[in-house]
């Protein structure tokens, strides 16, 4: 069966892409701990982290990296946080988001955000890439 991610990747759904390379996806959360709660999700469908081959793994660690250079950069954060959970979608996903303190983790507190809130943010997080030197953070529309 297709995930969630599956769909978001392939246009099917709706999402707000900051990063497309052939092997790696990464698009806000709709329900962000904090503005820039990105997720960084293979193309490939992996369940778990611990079921990835260790060329995938590495990829996605590459990219949350430069992913959280950019939170870190757009909205001035000592810290990007990174999180495995695995339990909202079985598709393996790198939360990363901008962190001031543990508080920041705390997921009891994510909340759907609007869709020009999650535009805007988008936005700021691709300038911050773009401004890192990382090309794959131009020009992005659907994952196809």
């Amino acid at each position: 069966m297709t995930t969630l991610f599956s769909r978001i990747i392939s246009g099917e759904l709706p999402g707000h892409f900051v990063w497309q390379d052939p092997e790696i996806v990464a698009f806000l959360s709709i329900a962000p701990l904090r503005p820039g709660h990105t997720l960084v999700v293979p193309r490939r469908e992996v369940d778990r982290w611990t079921d990835a081959d260790g060329a995938l793994l590495t990829r996605c660690f590459e990219v949350a990296q430069a992913v959280g250079q950019g939170v870190q950069r757009a909205w001035n954060a000592p810290r990007a946080g990174l999180v495995i959970a695995g339990f909202e979608v079985p598709h393996l996903h790198i939360h990363v988001a901008p962190v001031w303190d543990m508080s920041d983790f705390d997921f009891s507190k994510a909340k759907e955000e609007d869709q020009s809130a999650l535009a805007e943010a988008a936005a700021r997080l691709r300038t911050a890439l773009l401004e890192l030197g990382y090309e794959q953070a131009r020009d992005l529309g659907p994952g196809v």
